[in-house]
């Protein structure tokens, strides 16, 4: 019997050979590194992400989640595609179940088509179009209003479509009232009540502020808890729901309003759940999309307004979204700036005094190191960084509603009775005061008083969007060119020969043109034989 090891093989070895391993193994690595030198090879390092200190954080997350949009749209498509590829399949397979398959493709077709119409036309015909649906749908239309400016986000040509589409409810809903100071608040809810009904409301905006979010995270978990909650939604749950016991039908329910106001974030904060798409860029929805709350009462998002034009530079700033306008930062940041109180400003950014708006950009850009090639200062960085933070969800800003309160031109005081009918005003007014002392806003001593210019226009009709207009003077023009060249080409030449009258040329006698030819000759020698006795020939 074979006796068991007691101990394991020793991995002793001689000095000659240890020595000579390890300098083949040198030698190795040495050859490894000659040739990654040649092939210009180097070490993957892992991406750190954008940090907080980064400038123009926001615009590079925007475009994250843009190609992170575009990425999920093109899965979808895919998917479509497989679904009916297996249709397809099923229907080569299956011949009795033809009739109905056949439906369904065609139907998948059809949707299809609409898709690709959708996407080859002007985003402002379709953003219109989309709007008409939602208010010829709707029973009760909520518009939203920014609580920092709710007079710029109200839209007389909308509101006067509401009204003459029928016995159709216009509610205000008033969001972002966090970020305004209670007393201007409750002034605004005071001046917005006497015109229709108004609900208080902060939608929950952990989606928007997400960097922030993380940066606080560590400090304080209180604020972050706070950016999770949200205000208002049982007073207009209890709203809706009234009005649709006195209805007793199913309603539905626009959600409109100008673009960043939160139209898209009411919608998932009514539903507790992420349906509709939120993102820092202005007018990322495109499109209705219909989203049932229960049984009863069905919401419907829809596209943003489009601005008018001839609305002053300071309301085409705030509402004039990137993925539609052509926005040029430092025209729209002088813009806000003009409106804007200087005093506050100057204490919020942390800028010495300015005279103008190129000064104060100067000034924010060599605050936060933003600098070109050659140390001069990024004006144009420093712009865009504040019309982000003015166009989006975290500055602090107010404005004073007006003194005196007039009716708008497209009510009257039964349309105003009308609007209010139905609803529980005395349950909404409970709320609201219940909201208001919930929700804690920021001083007046920290926010920037702004000056709004009034309601803001809007386009509701395609012929009125000036880039078609444009197109269609343009096509008449060439029309024009056409027929005109048409009818250059349809003349005979003899026609054109004879219509063109060659000019008359006077007829010279030969005695008369040999005198003048003589005459001309002798002024000639005289001029050349005059002596000037003044000028020196040497």
């Amino acid at each position: 019997m074979k006796r068991p090891k007691l101990k394991k093989a020793s991995k002793r070895m001689t000095c000659h050979k240890r020595y000579k391993i390890q300098k083949k193994v040198r030698e190795h690595h040495r050859k490894l590194r000659k040739e990654a030198k040649k092939r210009g090879h180097k070490k993957s390092r892992k991406d750190p992400g954008i940090p907080n200190s980064a400038p123009f954080k926001e615009a590079l997350l925007r475009e994250a989640e843009l190609r992170k949009q575009q990425l999920e749209e093109l899965k979808q498509q895919q998917k479509l595609d497989r679904q009916k590829e297996e249709k397809k399949r099923k229907l080569e397979t299956n011949p009795a179940d033809e009739p109905s398959n056949v439906e369904s493709v065609e139907e998948f077709e059809q949707s299809k088509t609409k898709r690709a119409k959708l996407t080859k036309q002007n985003p402002k015909t379709v953003h219109c179009q989309e709007l008409k649906k939602v208010i010829e749908v709707s029973d009760i239309l909520l518009e939203v209003l920014d609580a920092r400016d709710p007079l710029g986000c109200r839209c007389p040509q909308v509101e006067e479509v509401i009204v003459k589409s029928g016995h159709k409810k216009l509610v205000l809903v008033l969001n972002k009232s966090d970020l305004i100071p209670k007393e201007n608040l409750e002034n605004w809810l005071n001046y917005l009540t006497k015109e229709l009904p108004t609900v208080v409301f902060k939608a929950s905006t952990n989606l928007k502020d997400k960097g922030k979010i993380t940066k606080v995270k560590v400090k304080k978990k209180a604020v972050l808890l706070k950016s999770n909650v949200c205000f208002g939604k049982e007073g207009l749950w209890k709203l809706l729901g009234g009005f649709q016991e006195t209805y007793s039908k199913p309603i539905q329910v626009g959600v409109i309003g100008f673009p960043n106001v939160g139209k898209s974030s009411i919608i998932n904060s009514l539903k507790q759940e992420q349906i509709c798409n939120v993102g820092i860029s202005m007018g990322l929805t495109r499109s209705m999309q219909a989203v049932p709350l229960d049984k009863q009462i069905t919401i419907i998002d829809s596209p943003s307004f489009i601005v008018s034009p001839l609305n002053s530079s300071t309301a085409l700033a705030l509402r004039s979204p990137a993925s539609i306008e052509v926005v040029k930062p430092l025209e729209a940041a002088s813009a806000i700036l003009s409106q804007a109180d200087a005093r506050q400003v100057v204490l919020k950014y942390n800028v010495p005094d300015y005279k103008n708006s190129l000064e104060f950009f100067t000034n924010l850009a060599q605050r936060r190191g933003f600098h070109q090639k050659g140390g001069s200062p990024n004006v144009e960085r420093a712009a865009k960084l504040l019309w982000s933070e003015w166009t989006g969800a975290s500055l602090g800003y107010y404005c004073q509603p007006p003194t005196s309160w007039t009716l708008s031109p497209h009510f009257n005081e039964s349309i105003v009775a009308d609007m209010k009918r139905g609803f529980n005003l005395e349950e909404l007014e409970k709320n609201n005061a219940h909201n208001i002392e919930a929700i804690q806003g920021p001083c007046s001593a920290n926010s920037i008083l702004f000056w709004s210019l009034g309601l803001t226009n809007g386009i509701m009709e395609e012929k009125d969007i000036p880039e078609l207009s444009k197109q269609r003077e343009r096509k008449q023009e060439e029309r024009e060119d056409d027929r005109d060249t048409k009818k250059i080409s349809d003349m005979s030449p003899i026609e054109e020969t004879s219509e063109e009258a060659l000019p008359e040329e006077p007829i010279i006698a030969v005695g008369e043109a040999s005198t003048r030819s003589f005459i001309i000759s002798d002024e000639k020698t005289k001029e050349d034989d005059a002596y000037d006795f003044s000028k020196d020939y040497v």
